[in-house]
């Protein structure tokens, strides 16, 4: 079993401002740590950190039993990686490596055919196979049919681009959960997974022998397998040894500790200053007391140097406001719909006031329909029309807002958008307080955290007027506190909400359902289905 053990590292951002500090902590022997804090806490920085893709300011890292690493946003990949390379940057560095070199020695060999380039090619191979290449490769067969249904030498160049968010999850997991390596960090990986592939991934992590470090906010993922928490807060880390169930009460009774140490720090404080300011006054009538008076200022002085104890982190405040408007009292009508080889015909009628849970294997069509209502460019047969006063408001799962990515929060809230007034910069810094937001204020979009993207598109909506809430996925990168804020200020929302999910305790939040399933049709429920299969396409 492999192990990270992580010693006073510390991290400090571009603008001065110091993410981490002093965070120290160990997860091994097949543990399955989850890795929690607000959204922007610096979770991600910190298995950057780990997985060596940042040098830390001060402290170390030390890892044994090799490292398989998933990056957060795997399942938005969007650009023309293969299957193949994504498999092989999955892999570890000696197989890196060798693939590089055998990559290398092809396009000298095509360039130049001639012994000296045929003999490098050999000693690439060679290499290869020394590396455990060909034993990658039975495995990656293994993964491709497992995450894709069809072998390897099918899908190898295959680009990325054309899976779903779901399926680039299930390759990166199945290959990591298969491969060598005997540590693996997990950033987000339930993201874009639907209800029985995050069952699968629960059975497996369950069943793992390796030490697995993740970050989630799906809070029955987290009740299931964690069975330690290490929460970064307060620029430090501390690990919680039980599970998610009794982690609440562990949190909370360690704040009121440090709460108590630093109200006492602050008493003897007080008081060695009291008494120094006393001797002071004694010793200038007495020469007597001068010696008493100058021990004393070194005792306050060697006090003073210590410091206080850390203070109780404080509460993290995210206050969502979904005002909505009165609408008709039917706010979507749909007849005969069928989004071209997604689904069948369907009927459907949302009146003004409804939550209504869209559910479904990936690959169904649930955000295809999202996106139409939303008035974007989707093929489809038969008719679909808003009522009246419906102004509809898209939360896109991917965060993608090309238009966004070199802006920041206060730029965007400055200038608004066409149906989105700009305001002030003083308005738009209380209102990004309400997010907690602030210290994120000045960052290009694309710099944000997932959950700070995603917080930053919920305030969007705030702001825009929309009386049709149409959610893909909106608690996929939200802590949970801002997760419950969201769900309280939908419960308040005086319009209609549409929102597809994959988060079980979220869904029950919703009066009725719109199950998209895995035979085609889409059929409404009064309670939520989650065990829907993939629709059946030729691969």
């Amino acid at each position: 079993m492999g192990s990270v053990d992580v010693s006073g590292v510390r991290h400090t951002l571009p603008d001065g401002r110091v993410l981490l500090d002093d965070v120290s902590f160990r997860i091994g022997d097949g543990a399955r740590a989850a890795l929690v804090g607000e959204n922007g806490a610096g979770k991600t920085t910190l298995l950057r950190i780990i997985a060596g893709d940042l040098v830390p300011e001060a402290g170390a890292v030390a890892r044994s039993g090799g490292l398989g690493v998933m990056r957060q946003f795997i399942g938005s990949v969007r650009d023309d990686t293969t299957v193949q390379r994504f498999l092989v940057d999955l892999s570890g560095p000696a197989v890196r490596a060798a693939w590089d070199a055998v990559e290398a020695a092809e396009l000298a060999l095509m360039e130049t055919d001639d012994e000296a380039a045929q003999l490098a090619y050999a000693d690439a191979l060679g290499q290869w196979g020394d590396a455990g290449g060909y034993e990658a490769e039975v495995t990656w067969d293994t993964v491709t049919v497992a995450a894709l249904g069809v072998p390897y030498d099918r899908c190898k160049y295959r680009e990325l681009s054309t899976l779903s968010g779901g399926e680039q999850k299930r390759l990166a997991l199945e290959s990591l959960l298969r491969g060598p390596e005997q540590v693996l960090l997990l950033d987000e990986p339930d993201n874009y997974l639907d209800v029985p592939g995050k069952r699968w991934l629960e059975e497996r992590l369950l069943e793992t022998r390796k030490t697995v470090l993740f970050v989630s906010h799906d809070r029955e993922l987290l009740a299931r397998v964690a069975d330690r928490v290490v929460t970064v807060e307060g620029r430090t880390a501390w690990v919680h040894g039980g599970g998610w169930a009794s982690y609440p009460e562990a949190r909370e009774a360690r704040h009121e500790r440090m709460a108590e140490l630093r109200r006492r720090w602050e008493e003897e404080h007080a008081r060695l200053v009291e008494l120094v300011r006393t001797l002071q006054q004694q010793a200038a009538n007495s020469p007597d007391m001068a010696s008493r008076y100058r021990a004393m200022q070194t005792r306050l002085a060697r006090f003073e140097e210590a410091g206080p104890p850390p203070d109780r982190p404080p509460q993290q405040k995210v206050a969502m406001r979904l005002r909505g408007g009165r609408t008709g009292v039917r706010a979507v009508t749909a007849e005969q719909l069928e989004l071209s080889g997604l689904m069948r015909p369907f009927d459907l009628e949302l009146f003004y006031g409804d939550r209504v849970g869209v559910l479904g294997a990936n690959g169904a069509g649930k955000s295809h329909f999202l996106r139409l209502l939303a008035g974007q460019e989707v093929a489809h047969t038969g008719s679909w029309r808003l009522g009246a006063r419906v102004v509809p408001g898209f939360f896109a799962q991917t965060h993608a807002h090309p238009e966004w990515l070199d802006r920041t929060p206060v730029d965007l809230l400055w200038h608004g958008e066409p149906g989105r007034p700009g305001v002030d910069r003083g308005r738009a810094m209380a209102v990004l307080r309400r997010y907690g937001l602030t210290d994120s204020a000045d960052q290009p979009f694309r710099t944000l955290s997932g959950g700070q993207q995603a917080r930053l598109q919920v305030l969007m909506l705030e702001l825009s007027g929309a009386t049709l809430l149409l959610l893909d996925e909106p608690t996929d990168n939200l802590d949970v506190l801002s997760a419950e804020s969201l769900e309280e200020a939908l419960a308040a929302f005086e319009g209609t909400v549409l929102a597809v999910t994959h988060d079980r305790w979220f869904a029950r939040s919703f009066d009725r359902f719109l199950v998209f399933g895995g035979d085609g049709r889409v059929y409404e429920s009064d309670e939520p289905v989650f065990d829907e299969q993939r629709v059946a396409r030729a691969r």
